[in-house]
């Protein structure tokens, strides 16, 4: 017990530490990140209505500090009397969602193909770098736009669209970097050894490219959920009535004048998320990789 105690002290200080040495906009984004993350994944346990459901009796009413506004919807209904909170709330689970999966298979996706670009040269690398080429040069609202048109709006369909941008961007990193790294004394030596090529990017490639391909997972959080929005938006994203942020922003566009709080709540999620989301992917890159800032990514 007194060693748990011990290091529980110790974990506090090295925090406080780290957290004094953050300035404040750094701070506000980073709790304002934990948040969101927080209410992804607690929204059903802390939702104050089912953001399906509603009540044509209380539909349009406006926010808690509009006249007119009461503390049982503090953000106001739709034109439903669906809740606006309880939509915003399931609105950051599904962007969550959306994040994970799509930066888990464009990274692991982008990741092997960067790799072995990079680590056998030759045709492999000429060929698998014009896939990338192909790959940066769809453009992803045309290309949702016709899987919509073709198989109609899904939630599938967002995480294939967006994965397909996104990959060549990690695989132009891993590249890049096995490159750097494919040459070393210890690569050399892991080879002469007798260790397969496998084993070789696993054990030596891999681990030392990985905070690269860090900072540019925790950058694309906010392109995600900007590309997210945007397909939702155009209406081939996230298919109603799933609360998503960019759909309850075109619910409202007929409503802004009247009622304006219908798309300005959901607009702001996507701009508060998006701008903690890249601060502190920013001050991420400056930590674990200083070459990658103001990098293009």
């Amino acid at each position: 017990m007194p060693d748990t105690a011990m290091a529980l002290t110790s974990n506090a200080g090295r925090f406080r530490a780290f957290w004094r040495q953050l300035d404040w906009p750094l701070r506000v984004a980073l709790a304002m990140l934990v948040i969101f993350v927080f209410v992804a994944i607690f929204g059903p346990w802390i939702s104050p209505y089912d953001p399906l459901q509603g009540s044509l009796r209380a539909r349009l009413a406006p926010p808690v500090w509009q006249e007119g506004g009461s503390w049982a919807h503090i953000f106001g209904t739709d034109r439903l009397g669906r809740d606006i909170l309880s939509r915003i709330i399931a609105g950051a689970r599904i962007s969550l969602t959306v994040c994970v999966i799509v930066i888990a298979l464009a990274g692991a996706v982008g990741t092997a193909v960067g790799t072995a670009a990079g680590y056998f040269g030759g045709w492999t690398d000429r060929i698998l770098m014009r896939l990338v080429d192909l790959a940066l040069s769809f453009p992803v609202i045309l290309l949702a736009l016709l899987l919509g048109a073709i198989s109609g709006p899904s939630f599938t369909n967002i995480i294939i669209v967006i994965s397909l941008v996104l990959w060549s961007q990690y695989a132009r990193m891993a590249r890049g970097e096995t490159l750097k790294i494919r040459n070393e004394d210890y690569v050399d030596l892991a080879r002469t050894s007798g260790l397969s090529d496998f084993r070789i990017i696993w054990r030596h490639i891999l681990p030392n490219i990985a905070p690269s391909l860090i900072v540019i997972a925790t950058l694309q959080v906010g392109i995600v959920i900007v590309l997210e929005a945007s397909l939702s938006f155009l209406g081939v994203g996230v298919p109603p009535p799933a609360p998503s942020w960019g759909s309850m922003v075109a619910d409202g566009r007929s409503y802004i004048t009247s009622a304006w709080w219908l798309c300005m709540v959901p607009g702001l999620a996507i701009l508060f998320t998006v701008m903690a989301v890249n601060l502190v992917g920013d001050a991420l890159a400056d930590r674990i990789n200083p070459a990658l800032r103001g990098r293009n990514i």
